[in-house]
């Protein structure tokens, strides 16, 4: 069998002198560029440098080395032509059998506080992309490695066969295809962020996303609807799609939809926290001591909506918590950690999946490093992007509007109720007290009716408004709002103001006993 020969140019030099050294081992030549060839020199292995295979010195600082036929005929040559191999011989072009290469670091220069145009344009690789199109083209022949995670198949394959299989170059060629497709979309939305005075747009003129497709799905949100799950290419700590499937069915469309919800609003808790989840709108959501209790008060809010939910912990399912979790019927069930206890206790239930989720460290409040930097949502033939609602509010940012004054504890019971509402679709309503919810109205198109459905919530559920903490998304437009809640026993309420009628709905708090809050900020979800 002839000799093979591998180029090897790399950025990231990651396990590259390993790779090098067990290529050499297998009598495979090696040929280089710059600073990798004196890398794989330094560490004894005999390499020839591009420059003397090519006949051509590097130049221009290093932007022209590997634009040449010697290396390009040798990547593209098909073994199977005759008039392929024949020209390369006319010309002195030896083959090219391995090549890895991964690119000038342009995403991580661009992400550096105070990147400017020029260190940016010289962070844009020109041979290496142009390498890596010409062996992931050609990739019957020769193997394309674009990230060290390839470097241990290819090295067994070669110890085993000689050679590289068919479906390795073939993988190899389309993960190199998708690398310089996620390279050129980086530069491409950095360059049309560029302003006239040299700043960075917050949305670029051409927006390119890059998403790997994490399963298939059974279907979408219904049967005859078609579904798939993607991730970023680079996902946040603490996302859902960062997490585990320990047991239970495939997740479903619509599970996934419920699950994000229900995850999103569980990290928003600094205490150990459970929310429930059903049809992507939190029916439940407590905070106590320990994630059982705090289980016991969320499923107090709606029992009935609880049937077939889903569950989300901010802390390890415990036995206690995974016994009062197991007596209903729960789709998904998501924390950071279950015990063993807990997950023998959910072994005889095969349906239920179970999701385990690190939980990222630090950020502006707890785990805020695993949310989305944007959102996004699909129109006809468009997108709306636009900054995640992120928005974390302090006691200190609230402005007592009544005259009546909140008490401390009715303070907390307010910043529970808004953070709750932030994941409730608008218009949302929700009443709590003792750090659980009593009543949520999710989703109408009158904030009256909101009111409304709440407080009959809390009826059905046989749970008490007298003294509850009301929070509202946004304003209320008319007083109206406001009789009802108070008819229900609310106590103090929370809402951004900002209506043209706010001295209307001061005036009724005041008139009926009721503290009142403003945040000057509002959370529409839809």
């Amino acid at each position: 069998m002839a000799q093979l020969t591998a180029l090897i140019s790399v950025s990231d030099k990651t396990g590259i002198v390993d790779f090098a050294k067990a290529l050499h081992a297998l009598n495979v030549r090696l040929l280089s560029t710059g600073g990798t060839a004196k890398l794989l020199a330094d560490a004894g292995l005999p390499v020839t440098e591009v420059a003397q295979h090519t006949g051509f010195p590097e130049m221009l600082d290093g932007r022209v080395k590997t634009l040449h036929p010697k290396i390009h005929g040798g990547l593209l040559a098909r073994r199977d032509l005759p008039e392929h191999v024949a020209a390369i011989q006319q010309h002195g072009i030896d083959t090219i059998d391995i090549l890895a290469v991964n690119l000038y670091p342009f995403e991580a220069t661009v992400a550096k506080p105070g990147c400017t145009l020029e260190d940016a344009i010289e962070n844009i690789d020109i041979g290496g992309p142009a390498m890596v199109r010409s062996a992931a083209k050609n990739w019957k022949d020769v193997t394309v490695l674009t990230d060290a995670s390839q470097y241990a198949q290819v090295l067994e394959e070669l110890k085993a066969d000689g050679k590289t299989s068919d479906k390795t170059r073939f993988a190899a060629s389309v993960a190199a295809f998708n690398r310089i497709a996620q390279y050129d979309a980086a530069i491409s939305n950095y360059l049309s962020a560029r302003l006239d005075d040299g700043t960075q747009a917050e949305y670029p003129a051409q927006m390119n996303s890059s998403f790997i497709k994490v399963q298939d799905l059974r279907y979408g949100e219904n049967s005859h609807q078609t579904a798939a799950l993607y991730r970023d290419l680079y996902p946040a700590p603490g996302s859902l799609v960062t997490g585990k499937q320990l047991q239970g069915k495939e997740l479903s469309y619509n599970n996934i939809a419920d699950a994000d919800a229900a995850w999103e609003c569980v990290k928003s808790f600094d205490t150990p926290a459970c929310v429930i989840v059903k049809h992507a709108n939190p029916c439940g959501v407590a905070v106590a001591a320990n994630a059982a209790d705090a289980y016991a008060k969320a499923f107090k809010t709606d029992p009935t909506s609880a049937f077939g939910g889903i569950i989300a912990f901010n802390r390890e399912v415990d036995r206690a918590a995974a016994e009062l979790v197991s007596k209903q019927f729960v789709e998904v069930l998501m924390a950071p950690s279950f015990s063993a206890e807990a997950r023998a206790i959910f072994a005889s239930k095969a349906n239920v999946r179970l999701l385990e989720i690190a939980l990222p460290a630090g950020g502006a409040r707890p785990w805020d490093q695993g949310r989305n930097a944007q959102d996004v949502k699909r129109v006809g033939s468009g997108l709306l992007v636009q900054t995640a609602d992120n928005h974390f509010l302090t006691k200190a940012d609230l402005k007592v509007v009544t005259t009546l004054q909140p008490t401390a504890q009715q303070l907390d019971d307010l910043m529970f109720a808004w953070t709750v509402g932030q994941y409730v679709k608008s218009n949302a309503i929700v009443f709590c007290a003792g750090g659980m919810t009593l009543g949520v109205g999710a989703g109408q198109m009158s904030r009256i009716d909101s009111a409304r459905i709440a407080s009959i919530k809390a009826e059905n559920a046989g749970l008490s408004l007298t003294g509850s903490a009301v929070a509202s998304d946004a304003f209320f437009p008319f007083r109206d709002g406001l009789d009802v809640l108070a008819d229900a026993g609310a106590a103090c309420v929370i809402q951004p103001g900002g209506s043209m009628r706010d001295e209307e709905v001061i005036a009724a708090a005041n008139e009926r006993g009721i503290a009142m809050v403003f945040t000057g900020v509002r959370h529409f979800r839809h």
